[in-house]
C-alpha cells in the first residue's frame, strides 16, 4: 500500500539477505520508522511489544523469528524452542501458531544444513500468500458492501464503522476489513469511514492514518459514540478483522467488538467480520475456548491507587454477524457454511 505516495509493505528481508524490517507501529501515527530485526528475542519482543501486530502479520513476522532462530543453531531442539517461545508472544491471534506449525512442519524433515535456507523461502511465500489472500477478501468484501450501499440507493457515500485497525498494517498488505473499502475507493465509489479509537492502544490512529495515506475519506471518534451514529442511521454498515474465528463462526476481535455488533444488530446494521482462512480455527467450536490475551493493566492506568483489567479481545457470538467475507467469498456464520467453503480446513 501506500506511503507517501509510494508502495510499501509491513515485513521485509534487508538487503543483506537475512535480517528482517518491519515497520515499528508503535511510533505511528506520529512517525514513520522501521526497524531491523537481527534474533529471534527481538522479533518475540517486536510481537509482544505490538511493534508489528494483526493477527495475519504476528503469523508472518513468527516465520520469519524461526528463521532468524535457524539462522543462529538450526538444531531439533533450536527449531523447538524458538516455536514454543514465538507461539507465547501473543496467545489469542491463531495466525501465529498456525504460521509455526507450517514452519516446522517443512523443516524438521529437513536436515540441519537445509533449514535456513528452506525457511526463508517459506515465510517468503507465506507473506505472499498473505498479501494475495487480503487482495481476494478485498474483492469479496467490495461486492458484500457495494450490495449494502446500493440497497440503500447509492445516495451519498457509504457510511463505514470498523474497529481496531485491520488495514494492511494489520497484514504483509492490502489488509483484511480495510481491503474493500480501498478496493471500493479506487473504483470511485464514494466512501466516508468512522473509525472507532480503540482503547487502550488506540490502533484507530493506525487505521486513520491508513486511510489518510490512500485518500479514504474518515473520521476518528471515540469508542462509545458507534452506538449513537446507529441510532441516527449514519452508519451504513460495519466491518471488523478478527485474531481468531471458531467453526460455528464466532468472531474474535479487538476488545468492543461485541458492543459494536450488539448496537449494529439492534439498529439494523449489517456487521461483517473479514477473516482470512489463516484466522479460522476449525478445531474450536466453543467460544470459550478461545485464549483472551490479558494485557498489562498499565496500558489502561498508571494513575496511584487505581485498580485496572485489560482484556485484548473479546468475542462476538455467530448470531450478531451478518456474514464473514474470505479469500474465497462471503459465509454465514455458521458451521455448515465454513465448513463447506473450506472443507479441507474441517
Amino acid at each position: 500500500m501506500r506511503v507517501g505516495g509510494e508502495p510499501h509493505r509491513t515485513i521485509w528481508v534487508a538487503p543483506d539477505g537475512w535480517s528482517v524490517r518491519v515497520i515499528d507501529q508503535t511510533r505511528l501515527p506520529d512517525a514513520f520508522e522501521v526497524v531491523t530485526l537481527t534474533t529471534a528475542d527481538a522479533m518475540t519482543r517486536a510481537i509482544a511489544t505490538m511493534v508489528v501486530r494483526g493477527a495475519p502479520l504476528i503469523g508472518v513476522s513468527g516465520a520469519y523469528g524461526l528463521c532468524l532462530a535457524l539462522r543462529e543453531d538450526a538444531s531439533d531442539a533450536s527449531l523447538e524452542r524458538a516455536v514454543l517461545t514465538l507461539a507465547e508472544a501473543r496467545p489469542t491471534a491463531v495466525n501465529l501458531r498456525w504460521a509455526l506449525e507450517r514452519m516446522r512442519a517443512a523443516l524438521a524433515p529437513l536436515a540441519v544444513s537445509a533449514r535456513v535456507d528452506a525457511a526463508y523461502l517459506l515465510a517468503a511465500e507465506l507473506a505472499d500468500e498473505d498479501v494475495a489472500t487480503c487482495e481476494q477478501i478485498g474483492a469479496h468484501g467490495a461486492t458484500a458492501l457495494l450490495d449494502v450501499f446500493r440497497a440503500r440507493g447509492e445516495r451519498g457515500a457509504l457510511r463505514v464503522l470498523t474497529h481496531c485497525n485491520a488495514g494492511w498494517l494489520a497484514t504483509v498488505d492490502w489488509g483484511t476489513a480495510l481491503a474493500p473499502l480501498y478496493r471500493l475507493h479506487d473504483q470511485g465509489v464514494p466512501l466516508e469511514v468512522w473509525v472507532d479509537e480503540t482503547r487502550p492502544r488506540n490502533q484507530g490512529y493506525l487505521t486513520a492514518w491508513e486511510l489518510g495515506q490512500h485518500g479514504v475519506p474518515h473520521t476518528v471518534i471515540a469508542d462509545n459514540a458507534g452506538g449513537h451514529y446507529m441510532q441516527r442511521g449514519e452508519v451504513d454498515v460495519v466491518i471488523v478483522g478478527s485474531d481468531r474465528t471458531t467453526r460455528t463462526g464466532d468472531v474474535c476481535n479487538k476488545i468492543g467488538t461485541y458492543l459494536k455488533a450488539l448496537a449494529a444488530h439492534d439498529c439494523g446494521v449489517p456487521f461483517f467480520a473479514a477473516v482470512p482462512s489463516s484466522t479460522l480455527d476449525f478445531a474450536l467450536r466453543a467460544a470459550g475456548d478461545i485464549p483472551i490475551e490479558l494485557r498489562s493493566p498499565a496500558e489502561v492506568s498508571e494513575r496511584p491507587g487505581v485498580r485496572a483489567a485489560n482484556p485484548a479481545f473479546d468475542v462476538t457470538p455467530a448470531r450478531l454477524v451478518t456474514g464473514i467475507i474470505t479469500e474465497r467469498g462471503v459465509a454465514a456464520a455458521t458451521e455448515p457454511a465454513l465448513v463447506a467453503m473450506f472443507p479441507e480446513r474441517a
